[in-house]
Formats: C-alpha cells, sequence, structure tokens
C-alpha cells in the first residue's frame, strides 16, 4: 500500500467506528504556556480531558502534525542516526472523550492492525504498565485481561513507569498506557531471538507501532496525580513507521513518505544515497537528516512560524541550520539546498496537508533567504575558526561556545572541522560554557505555576464582552505563579467580558470587584480554552460575587484598531494583488501592525491607495456584521481564513460590506467603520523574505500624527520664509550642503598633508624608534585616522601619538607600526594614556583612540607616551 491508502484506510476504519474525522491542529502552539509545539496528538483535545471544555462529540480520529525537538519530548539528536526517529512526524489518532475505554481501544487496535492491514500476529507484542509503588499505582491488569482475548499471555509484558505511562509534559492528562510492538526481523533472527527480549531495548527492527493511553489522570504542579472526572482514550500511531511496515521495509525513509524528497537530494547533490546506518555514512545520514528536518521547518512556516532569535522561531531556526550543516559538511554542497526540495514537499502533502501547498512559493523564499544568511555565517565562523590560537592543538571550550553561540555552529561541527585539521575541542570547557548559558535562561525564564484552587464547582468560562464591559461573575478557580521568585495571581471567571489575548489583539485591562475591595486586571489571555485574569492582588474573600468592569478607553480604541485591520487587509489585496494573506498581526489601543506576504516593497503611490481606499470604507460608515456560521457556510461566503488557526465546525464571521471584507474572527472590532474616523499608515518595512509589515494609526492617534507633520511641515517652511515649494528649497539646500562637504574634505586633506610635514620634520629616534608626539589641529576625527595611516605607511618602526580638540572634547590617537604590536599595544596604551584627560578607549594593537573632558590633559598624555617609550629599554 501507498502511504495515502494506508492513511485513508485509518480513517475509513474509525469512520465505520462512528468516529468523526478532524483536520490537523496547527503545528505551533499559541494558547498554551505548557507547550510550543504540537508535540503529541491529544495536545488540540486537553480541555476535553481536564473538563474545561463541554464534550459534543465524544470519538474522533485523525492525522495530526507533530514537532518533538524540545522539552520533555525530543528526538532531534536521533534523527538521521536511526531509520525510525524524526523531528516533524505524523500522529494517527483515534479519541474517547468519556465514551469507550480500555476494551474498546484495544479490540479495534488489533482488528486494525491484523484483519485491515494484514499484520502477522505472530510478530506483534503488547506492553502493559506494571504500576509503580513510589505513586501508590497498581498494576493495569484490567488491559492485561482484555488483551488475553487477543494475544497470547505470553506477549503481553508489563513494564515500567517510563514505557507505560504516558505523560504530555511536566503538568498536565496521563495515565498507564499499552503499547503495540511489531517484531520486522527476518524468520531465523525471530527463531533465534524472541522478539519478547527486544521490546523497548531500541532494536531498530522490533519497534514501537502504536500507542493506547487510557488517561485517567492528572498530574498537578506539586507532582501529584488527581482522578480525572471522565475517563478518556488517547491514542497514537507514528504514521511513518506503520508505512514501513506495510510497505515491508526497514527504515521509515525507505517508504514512500521520503524516497521521493531524497531522490530530489540525490538529483541535486549528484550524491548516492545507499540506505547505510553505519556512523561512517555520513553523506547518507545527511539526507535523511536534510529530508526530516525540511518538513518541520516547511510545515512550521505554513503554520505561521517565522524562524527567529526567540521562542518557537528559534527553534525553527535550529532546525533549519542543522540541515544546512549537514550538507554543507556532508555532501559538499555550499549553495542553498532546501528550498530546491519545497515543491517536491507540497506536492507529497498536499492531499492532506493543503496549507503547505496554497504557500509553497512564500514558504520556499523565506527557507531561501535563512540558507543565504547561514551559508554567509557559516563562513565568518570559518573564517573564526582560522583566526583562533590552536597551538595546543585544542579548540579551547569557550571558543567553541562562541561558535556555537554567535555563529549557530552546533559543536559537531566545531569538532569536525578541528578534526580535519588535527585538533581536537575542549568538550569540557564547552559544556560548562553551555551550561553556564542554561542555567542564566532558565533564570531569566523561570516560571513556577502552583495548583489551581477550585472555588466553585464548575470549569467553563465564558466570554460576554462583545455586547457588554461590565459582568457580575464568579471566580471558578485561581492560582499562583512565581516568576522570577515573584508572586502573581491568575483568576477564571465563569463568565467574563474581558477579551483574552488572542488573534492579534492585546488582552483587556480593568477592575474586578468584591464587595468594597478593588482588584486590578492587568492583562487577559487564553490558556486551551480557560479565560485568565492576571491580577495585580488576591481579594480578602474569593468567594464573594464579583463585578469585572474593563477598561472602556483601551478596548474602543483596540476596537478601532482591529476593524481597521480587517479593512486594510481587503486593501491590500486589491492593491497589491491575491497573493496577500495575513502572517501575523498585532491590534492594541495604541496602533496596528499588520504582517502579510509580498515580495517586495510597498510604493508611496500604493500605500497612498491603500490609505483612500481604508478611509474611504472608513467614510461610508458601513455597519459591523459578526455571526455564528457553520464553517461551511463561512468558506461558501469567501470569509479570509489564516493558515496556523485551528477552526471548529462553528466559526465566527465578521463582515463589513459583504463585497469588500469578510473574516472569520473572534476579536472585538466598531459597530460602524465610522467610529475609526481616519486611518494613516506610519511605516512600511520587511519582516523576512516575502512578509512585509505596515504599522498605522486610527482614530485619536492618526488625527495627532497628521497635525504633528503639518506643524512640523509649517515650521520648515516659516525658516524657508513660506517658499511657494519647499520641496525644491529643501533638495537645493541639500545640493548645497553635499557641494560644502566635498570642499571640506579637500581643505581636511590639505591640512592633514600640511600636518604630516610637520610631525615628520618633529620625529625622534628613542631607543632605535621613531617617536612622533604632537598636539595637531585638526577638526576631524576622519582626518586625524587619515593622518595617523598615512604616517605609518612612511616608516617601519612608528610609535606615534596625536592629541586634538574636537568639539571642545580632548582626542588621543595611538598608531603603531605592525612590527611594534610584538612589544607594545595601542589598545592598551590608549587607556593608559586616557586617565590624563579623564575619558576613556580602546583599539586594536596597532591602532587606538579615545576621549575625555580634560583637554588640558593632552600635553600630559603625549608626555606620559614618551616615558612609557623611554622606559622600555
Amino acid at each position: 500500500m501507498k502511504a495515502k491508502e494506508i492513511r485513508q484506510k485509518f480513517m475509513d476504519f474509525f469512520e465505520s467506528k462512528s468516529h468523526k474525522i478532524v483536520p490537523s491542529a496547527p503545528m505551533v502552539i499559541k494558547n498554551d504556556p505548557t507547550l510550543m509545539f504540537t508535540n503529541a496528538g491529544m495536545n488540540q483535545f486537553k480541555d476535553f480531558f481536564l473538563g474545561n471544555k463541554e464534550v459534543k462529540v465524544p470519538r474522533v480520529a485523525d492525522t495530526q502534525k507533530c514537532l518533538r525537538v524540545s522539552g520533555k519530548h525530543n528526538d532531534l539528536e536521533e534523527v538521521g542516526i536511526d531509520s525510525y526517529h524524526h523531528t516533524m512526524f505524523e500522529m494517527l489518532g483515534n479519541w474517547s472523550f468519556g465514551d469507550y475505554f480500555k476494551k474498546e481501544a484495544i479490540a479495534w487496535a488489533w482488528e486494525l492492525l491484523t484483519e485491515v492491514y494484514g499484520i502477522d500476529k505472530d510478530k506483534l507484542y503488547v506492553t502493559i504498565f506494571e504500576g509503580d509503588h513510589t505513586e501508590n499505582l497498581e498494576e493495569d491488569d484490567e488491559a492485561t485481561e482484555f488483551w488475553k482475548t487477543w494475544i497470547a499471555p505470553e506477549r503481553i509484558i508489563p513494564s515500567n513507569k517510563k514505557d507505560n505511562f504516558w505523560e504530555m509534559g511536566e503538568t498536565g492528562p496521563c495515565g498507564p498506557c499499552s503499547e503495540i510492538h511489531v517484531d520486522l526481523r527476518s524468520k531465523e533472527e525471530r527463531a533465534k531471538t524472541p522478539g519478547k527480549e527486544l521490546v523497548n531495548q531500541d532494536h531498530p527492527l522490533v519497534i514501537e507501532i502504536w500507542n493506547l493511553v487510557f488517561i485517567q489522570y492528572n498530574r498537578k504542579a506539586d507532582g501529584s496525580l488527581e482522578s480525572l472526572p471522565a475517563k478518556h482514550v488517547d491514542t497514537g500511531m507514528g504514521f511513518e513507521r506503520l508505512c514501513m511496515v506495510l510497505q515491508g521495509k526497514t527504515s521509515n525513509y525507505a517508504t514512500d513518505v521520503f524516497s521521493g524528497m531524497i531522490a530530489k537530494v540525490e538529483d541535486i547533490t549528484s550524491k548516492k544515497y545507499t540506505g547505510s546506518y553505519e556512523s561512517s555514512a555520513s553523506s547518507d545520514i545527511a539526507m535523511r537528516v536534510i529530508v526530516d528536518h525540511l518538513r518541520a521547518v516547511s510545515f512550521a512556516i505554513a503554520d505561521g512560524q517565522l524562524p527567529s532569535n526567540t521562542g518557537a522561531g528559534y527553534v525553527i531556526r535550529r532546525i533549519l541550520r542543522r540541515a544546512v550543516r549537514y550538507y554543507f559538511s556532508f555532501l559538499d554542497y555550499q549553495e542553498p539546498l532546501l528550498h530546491q526540495l519545497v515543491p517536491q514537499l507540497s506536492e507529497d502533502f498536499k492531499a492532506v496537508f493543503p496549507e503547505l501547498d496554497a504557500q509553497q512559493g512564500l514558504v520556499a523564499k523565506i527557507i531561501l533567504e535563512e540558507e543565504k544568511n547561514f551559508l554567509r555565517t557559516l563562513e565568518s565562523g570559518l573564517k573564526r575558526l582560522d583566526s583562533i590560537d590552536t597551538s595546543t592543538g585544542i579548540i579551547d571550550g569557550r571558543v567553541a561556545f562562541e561558535l556555537y553561540d554567535t555563529f549557530g555552529f552546533p559543536i559537531d561541527l566545531t569538532r569536525l572541522i578541528a578534526s580535519e585539521k588535527g585538533f581536537k575541542v575542549d568538550e569540557a570547557g564547552f559544556e560548562t560554557a553551555l551550561t553556564e548559558q542554561r542555567e542564566r535562561s532558565k533564570k531569566d525564564a523561570a516560571k513556577a505555576f502552583g495548583d489551581w484552587n477550585q472555588v466553585i464547582d464548575d470549569n467553563e468560562s465564558v466570554f460576554i464582552g462583545y455586547g457588554t464591559l461590565e459582568a457580575v461573575s464568579r471566580v471558578l478557580k485561581y492560582r499562583t505563579v512565581k516568576v522570577k521568585d515573584k508572586d502573581q495571581y491568575q483568576v477564571v471567571l465563569n463568565k467574563t467580558p474581558f477579551y483574552p489575548e488572542g488573534g492579534g489583539q492585546v488582552g483587556d485591562i480593568g477592575l474586578l470587584f468584591f464587595g468594597d475591595e478593588k482588584v486590578p486586571v492587568l492583562d487577559t489571555k487564553r490558556e486551551n480554552d480557560l479565560i485568565i485574569h492576571f491580577v495585580k492582588n488576591l481579594p480578602e474573600d474569593i468567594t464573594l460575587p464579583v463585578k469585572a468592569v474593563v477598561n472602556k478607553t483601551k478596548r474602543k480604541m483596540t476596537e478601532n484598531n482591529h476593524s481597521a485591520t480587517h479593512l486594510v487587509h481587503s486593501a491590500l489585496r486589491e492593491v497589491l494583488g491575491t497573493h496577500v494573506q495575513q502572517k501575523g498581526s498585532l491590534v492594541n489601543d495604541k496602533y496596528l501592525r499588520f504582517d502579510f506576504s509580498h515580495f517586495q516593497k510597498v510604493t508611496e503611490e500604493e500605500i497612498a491607495q491603500i490609505e483612500t481606499i481604508v478611509n474611504g470604507k472608513i467614510r461610508e460608515n458601513i455597519a459591523r456584521q459578526a455571526e455564528l456560521v457553520p464553517i461551511e457556510d463561512a468558506k461558501k461566503a469567501g470569509a479570509m481564513m489564516l493558515f496556523g488557526e485551528k477552526y471548529g465546525d462553528t466559526v465566527r464571521m465578521v463582515t463589513f460590506d459583504p463585497e469588500y471584507s469578510v473574516e472569520l474572527c473572534g476579536g472585538c472590532h466598531v459597530p460602524q467603520t465610522g467610529v475609526i474616523g481616519l486611518f494613516k499608515i506610519i511605516r512600511e518595512e520587511s519582516v523576512a523574505s516575502g512578509v512585509r509589515r505596515i504599522e498605522a494609526l486610527t482614530a485619536d492617534g492618526a488625527e495627532a500624527y497628521v497635525n504633528d507633520q503639518a506643524k512640523t511641515l509649517a515650521e520648515i517652511k516659516n525658516l524657508f520664509k513660506n517658499p511657494k515649494n519647499i520641496v525644491n528649497q529643501v533638495s537645493g539646500l541639500q545640493d548645497e550642503n553635499k557641494a560644502l562637504k566635498r570642499q571640506l574634505e579637500k581643505l581636511n586633506s590639505l591640512q592633514a598633508n600640511l600636518a604630516k610635514d610637520k610631525l615628520k620634520n618633529s620625529a625622534e629616534q628613542i631607543n632605535g624608534l621613531t617617536f612622533i608626539g604632537k598636539k595637531v589641529d585638526l577638526d576631524s576625527s576622519d582626518a586625524i585616522k587619515k593622518l595617523a595611516f598615512d604616517l605609518r605607511k612612511e616608516y617601519d618602526n612608528l610609535f606615534l601619538v596625536l592629541g586634538a580638540e574636537l568639539n571642545g572634547k580632548a582626542n588621543l590617537t595611538v598608531a603603531l607600526s605592525d612590527n611594534l604590536t610584538s612589544d607594545y599595544n595601542a589598545g592598551q596604551i590608549i587607556r593608559e594614556l586616557a586617565k590624563e584627560i579623564q575619558g576613556g578607549g580602546g583599539g586594536q594593537p596597532f591602532f587606538a583612540t579615545a576621549g575625555g573632558k580634560k583637554v588640558d590633559g593632552i600635553i600630559h598624555a603625549i608626555s606620559k607616551a614618551r616615558t612609557i617609550l623611554d622606559n622600555n629599554q
């Protein structure tokens, strides 16, 4: 079976078992502070397990894009080395939310694998949780009994907590699990060593294929377990491994999930892939790393995560650079490669994950720019490696860390280059520096979530803030969060008018009134489906009814900017083209920021057109329409949908004229566009390759900006005595200024030449060196530098010290001939001389400068320099 057929059979099977087939959630997680990426199929269903969300469909199945490269679940270092680990992978899964449990999950897993897929029963083994006395957890006898219906007891293997108690993270839903393993070895090998002995022993051909998780606990922040209100099933089967089994391969990379990509790499690099897993097969390892990492990077970008230097964006950048490092070092390919593979990847997955196909050009362009940048950095890093002291035959650990931290060199790249040159790396020193950095990062980001304290027996928090900014509510639960050893507090209300940050719109602020006590709300965010209010303090009596009041001024200004964002999105598509897609936004009470796909700078003329269109729509005073509709109806209405967003069956559709702006949006908006008043773009710039950004103001902010610009223009006109054409006047002044600068440069050059002749006449011989120490009458640091470098060219053993007064302050320059730098250091000398002018400075061993406030000290500094030379016999 081909991969597409394998995937479809899974969906069809569970659909026949009354499961609803749902789409994959985005790989990048936005509303869960405990996770950066979707690392398991159950992430999007977390609130069902915790009881925070009403279950409307108790049985679902899907294939989920997952990424495991950070935190507890991290497969990065194994990728390419073995045959079955990946960063981005597909997880086939079926779920029950308080419906069926172990009996059905086990029976259906066996039926699918053995009857539908036809896997030999004699090649299968299962594991069950053996219990853990430290947590007072008993062995899962229930699962064992159900398995005995389908498989011989000797093939049921009790296993420890590490392998058979599944936890999503440090906290959250968890429970015992039962893994299904398959033995892919030959008949002869199976006869020699029973597969039972190799289960969970990292044998490349005796592997886990499916994990049935029986979620019945919640791991609390204090490490304890509490029973969940209902029992759930969460299964996960690695799609790539399943394809390997069903296609009779011994490696995931040999299946048609990867074979087309690998063939493309072979074509581009003219290298042959042999499928070897020997440690010496560096080119094979490199190809596996490349095709794996490309998937992770491409789908993350398609889901809205651009590579960057922080957070999730930094993880994506590191994965991409790791792939570049592999083709640069092991395939001897030193041009951008990854972007060339995007079309093949897009074609392979467009039937199941169409978001990549829809953005193929943008994704390829972003990857290309990232590759170019890192290839340049690689060159810089290699030059840095060439410049370091290796007289000991060892690259210092701090230098190796600098290469890692500054140039993005993984330690194994430094190790590889060092070995080629016959050096070793101080690995212990590198690890020390790396540990120190991690400790600093942990300290900076230290955040400890306390357990939720339940106030009333309910978990659902409802947003009611579209139509009101005040409400009387009750506290559902609260917790304390330690951030850098300081306590912060979070509160959840059963209903709230406070909008939680989302869709680019910032969270509301305001006040909570508990009787006469007033508690400020500093921010509002969403954690999965909980609306969390960040409060300054907790009230004395948290059980009291609470009056929640949103800051009206801030909300109304934010609504102006959010509605203007919708208007400008449509205007951009009208002016620039329908390729424009939103790639990010920020909407607060001060301004709006909108990122969008576009491959060139937006011209002044285009900006003017966009502003004209938006302001026209504002003057039309279009009434807002906001309604909940089935998602299929929204699609028929042509509603804009954002890549990287997870939409349910019912969506909120916001319309400002059905012929102009129709978008899916959960944010807050003006009742009519006329409320916005005025729209003005104040900045346009590049964010990443193929992604532009505009910033704009509305209402009072736009009016103040325009008035300020008009005031500035009036002041400029007054300076020019109100000319008819101020542009021509300013242009003429600029031309005149350029001409005067050229004249000044000529005068400075002439002055420096005259000064050079005088200085040469003052040269002295001290201890076999030519010493020139004088105060010069030059008023430009560039002229002094040119003078110093000109004199260096004329002497083989020059020790030069120049002083000058520049803009009322003291300036010192020290220049040495190259052959003197083994005995003298200009940077060290200048720091000593700068004390005489009450200043400081530095530079290179052959040239350094300093500035200070004591002009009278220049002569003393020159005298001190002479003393340094006199004393160095």
